[in-house]
């Protein structure tokens, strides 16, 4: 009876080992795309990644309501000055859309995802969004009373409301399983 119980214990240890076994672990970088939306081809667009590895637990305060405590991480000591920065073109030009740009820009992109993918990485999930800032506080309001329609209809060419100036990042996410 005692091999029988040992043997069930061994077993149930080798299932619950192999089990631990399959849990897939990855690594993950992150490349990021901000392309200019300012008129003019005044702004500034860049495709980012880093090989840099922090961690976040150095910059980071545990916050309760007994102690208050501020984080006091320094910027200059989170910023980071080793990345790499390939240039992208603005998306317009004086006289608007510039779609060799675009075309461009989606070449380069296509290439750094592509090595990606040759150096065994995963592409598993993507981001975007649009960033304009406002030109004053009184139009925010009136914004949101009129809803999201009226980001999209600006018309008018008064410098109180919504600006046209922005930009549109892309944030890709990557994966390769750890071994």
């Amino acid at each position: 009876m005692t091999k029988v119980i040992l043997l069930l214990s061994l077993t149930i240890g080798i299932c619950c080992y192999d089990m631990q076994a399959q849990t897939p672990r990855y690594e993950v970088e992150v490349l990021t795309c901000i392309e200019s939306l300012v008129p003019g081809g005044a702004g500034r667009s860049r495709m980012i990644s880093t090989q840099a590895r922090v961690d976040y637990l150095d910059f980071t305060s545990h916050q309760t309501a007994a102690t208050k405590d501020r984080n006091k991480s320094n910027r200059k000591d989170i910023r980071l000055k080793e990345y790499e920065e390939t240039k992208l073109l603005n998306l317009y030009n004086a006289g608007g859309i510039r779609f060799q740009n675009v075309a461009s820009n989606d070449a380069l992109v296509t290439s750094k995802i592509n090595s990606m993918l040759t150096d065994g990485w995963e592409l598993f999930f993507v981001s975007t969004g649009v960033e304009s800032k406002m030109a004053d506080i009184t139009v925010k309001k009136e914004l949101f009373k009129m809803g999201m329609k009226m980001l999209l209809d600006d018309n008018s060419a008064s410098e109180n409301n919504n600006d046209p100036n922005g930009l549109f990042m892309t944030r890709y996410y990557f994966r390769k399983l750890v071994q």
